[in-house]
C-alpha cells in the first residue's frame, strides 16, 4: 500500500506523488505516517521530512506549515521547502555561515529571535543533504 503525499507551498507544488512512508518533524515531535494513519492536523516545524519511495530514503527540507493527514492521504502546506536533490551544498553552507554571524551580532530579542530561526532553516538545508553545520564553519 501506498500514500499519497502532495507537498505544496504558495508559489508550486514541490511533491505530489505516491509514497510508501513519511517521517515529519511536528511541533510536538516527529511522526511517522504509513498507510491507514490516523486522521489528524499537525503543525508543522521547520526540519528534514524523509521520504520512504520504491523502499528508497529520500529528504526535503520544510520551513514550517501545516499537514493534514487523513488515511492514505496527506496534504502538507509549506512556507517554503527544497527537495535534497535541488539544495546547493555550497549555497546552503555560505547561508549557514551567513545565519550564524547574523545571530552573533544579534542586538535584542527580536533579532536574537529572527536570527535564531534564519540558522534553524540554514541548518535544516544542510540536515536534508546530510551536510554537517559544522563543515561550514
Amino acid at each position: 500500500m501506498t500514500l499519497n503525499l502532495r507537498v505544496l507551498s504558495p508559489n508550486r507544488v514541490i511533491w505530489d506523488s505516491e509514497v510508501q512512508e513519511i517521517i515529519i518533524s511536528t511541533n510536538s515531535g516527529q511522526i511517522g505516517v504509513l498507510p491507514n494513519h490516523v486522521s489528524l492536523v499537525a503543525a508543522v516545524d521547520i526540519g528534514v521530512m524523509k521520504i520512504r519511495l520504491n523502499g528508497k530514503w529520500s529528504t526535503m527540507a520544510l520551513m514550517g506549515g501545516f499537514a493534514k493527514i487523513d488515511s492514505d492521504r496527506i496534504t502538507i502546506l509549506v512556507n517554503n521547502a527544497e527537495r535534497d536533490v535541488d539544495i546547493d551544498l555550497q549555497k546552503a553552507q555560505e547561508t549557514f555561515r551567513r545565519a550564524k554571524a547574523c545571530l552573533a551580532q544579534a542586538e535584542g530579542k527580536r533579532q536574537v529571535i529572527e536570527a535564531d530561526v534564519a540558522l534553524k532553516r540554514a541548518r535544516t538545508l544542510l540536515e536534508a543533504i546530510n551536510a554537517s553545520p559544522s563543515d561550514s564553519n
